[in-house]
């Protein structure tokens, strides 16, 4: 079957170059871009140090430098992974022989893309707002249109179902894990769709209404986030607590930070965005008197979500954090061990989860987001111990993932098994967010700076970089396929570096 460039895909239906070519195989970056680039670097009258010795006037000229190259790896990213009219994701692709696989990446892997032109569209607003408006000018529309079609080509991804929960029996219609045939037709009950996937989306389409307006994007991020809390664990244990926490999964039984943390912050930004207004929404929960008889309320949206904005974190926070400051993977041995149902007054509902063991390890994104909600709500509420909170997983953070000289005499390292290379981008971004609140997170966000220059000017290759930052490539270049959604991360992570060098003063 031939492929058809996505990049030919975005001309037709916008008549907008989207900012990369092929030339024999090897990806470009477009003239504009590598013009920037260029003179950035080689000007002799700019005076401010990056972390690599290349001097800059100020930090607007190195949030230029950080977008430009956000685009140059997001282009190159997007002309190599989405394949045809419908954008179908190849979860892998090698730079060094061209080769795109056939696996295609999950609804995860698919958002990482969405994350990615969101954070450089907040930088090209930045950029405007900061009385730059060239990139802006010629740059927004065109990741405006695309993050639009990457919202309608998601659809790819939808299912539905009927979820018995908690409090109800309802028909969803959510993300499952793996892509479907044809729109609306991907699989979703059971193990097939899970909680955090959504939230990811929740995030980014909250982002996506935050740049363009469009209210499609706040709506489906209002429904999803209510899919999300069906999912709250609302029964009580026996001692008349609530057991509180998100599964995995409506198919699962174990309750993961990442099914909980990285619901924080959107929740925290709905809040704001409803806060003032007489907007309501339905709360289900269950009567603590008799824990039995399921209660049905409207009440206001601010509240509403604030309060189950606290509610994720201290649960989290309670369950997960360690000794040494950091949150672990999940909690574990459950009971029951499969998801069950019961009968109360002659209706279906889901069985509560009793839990007893704490397991990890530890990854950067389960930290990263609970940084970041820990500045939200600090931010939302005033309450000086989410500020505290911060600070403390900040330094815990970084003392715990971030190993100084193990690769490079003078760079830190983090780990780049499995995942951790998008986890890393999340604990960034808790930083970054974190910063108002704790300035002394700015040596944090400068390791990211460095590796990220450092692997850009070292071993930049047709417009990707290598799984591993500071080692490189590997000899055998039939071994350096690089993940999409990495290669979406790092474009991410230099997009949110834009934006912090223009608002962190």
């Amino acid at each position: 079957m031939k492929q058809v460039g996505f990049l030919a895909t975005i001309i037709l239906a916008s008549l907008h170059c989207f900012g990369t070519s092929v030339c024999k195989g090897d990806l470009k970056a477009n003239s504009e871009l590598k013009t920037i680039e260029e003179k950035k670097q080689s000007s002799s009258l700019l005076s401010y140090t990056s972390t690599n010795g290349i001097s800059f006037e100020n930090q607007k000229d190195l949030s230029d430098q950080n977008l430009t190259r956000a685009m140059t790896l997001a282009d190159a990213a997007f002309e190599a992974h989405f394949i045809g009219e419908e954008m179908a994701m190849a979860r892998f692709f090698n730079p060094y022989n061209g080769a795109v696989s056939d696996e295609k990446g999950s609804i995860w892997m698919y958002t990482s893309a969405i994350e990615a032109v969101n954070a450089i569209l907040h930088a090209l607003k930045a950029q405007k707002e900061n009385g730059n408006t060239t990139l802006y000018d010629a740059h927004f529309k065109r990741y405006a249109d695309l993050l639009y079609q990457l919202y309608e080509k998601a659809d790819y991804y939808h299912g539905t179902f009927e979820l018995v929960s908690y409090t109800q029996t309802k028909e969803w219609t959510v993300y499952g894990v793996n892509r479907g045939a044809a729109v609306g037709q991907a699989e979703v009950a059971g193990v097939m769709n899970v909680y955090d996937d959504q939230m990811w989306l929740v995030r980014e389409f909250i982002e996506a209404y935050k740049l363009t307006g469009k209210n499609e994007f706040l709506e489906k991020a209002e429904y999803l986030t209510e899919y999300v809390l069906d999912g709250w664990d609302c029964t009580f244990n026996d001692k008349g607590e609530e057991n509180g926490g998100i599964t995995w999964g409506p198919g699962y039984v174990s309750k993961h930070s990442c099914s909980n943390g990285p619901m924080v912050s959107p929740l925290v930004w709905l809040h704001e965005m409803y806060k003032g207004k007489k907007d309501k929404i339905t709360h289900r929960s269950i009567d603590p008197s008799d824990r039995k008889t399921r209660i049905v309320k409207k009440v206001k949206k601010s509240d509403y979500y604030l309060e189950f904005a606290q509610k994720v974190y201290h649960w989290q926070k309670e369950h997960l954090l360690r000794a040494d400051g950091v949150y672990d993977d999940m909690m574990g041995g459950c009971t029951p061990r499969n998801p069950q149902t019961e009968l109360i007054n002659g209706v279906e509902y889901r069985k509560g989860i009793d839990y007893r063991d704490r397991v990890g390890p530890a990854f950067t994104y389960n930290s990263g987001t609970m940084l970041s909600g820990a500045a939200d709500l600090f931010r939302a509420t005033g309450d000086d111990l989410y500020r505290k909170d911060a600070q403390h997983l900040s330094k815990s953070s970084f003392t715990y993932f971030a190993q100084i000289d193990k690769d490079i005499p003078g760079y830190y390292s983090f780990d780049v098994r499995g995942f951790s290379n998008w986890f890393n981008g999340v604990l960034m971004r808790g930083f970054v967010d974190a910063h108002p609140s704790c300035e002394e997170v700015s040596e944090y966000i400068n390791s990211f700076q460095q590796n990220l220059d450092y692997v850009y000017e070292n071993f930049l290759y047709n417009g990707f970089l290598p799984t591993n930052l500071l080692t490189g490539w590997e000899e055998d270049h039939e071994k350096n396929k690089t993940e999409g959604m990495f290669n979406f991360a790092f474009a991410a992570e230099y997009a949110v570096l834009a934006k912090y060098e223009l608002e962190k003063q």
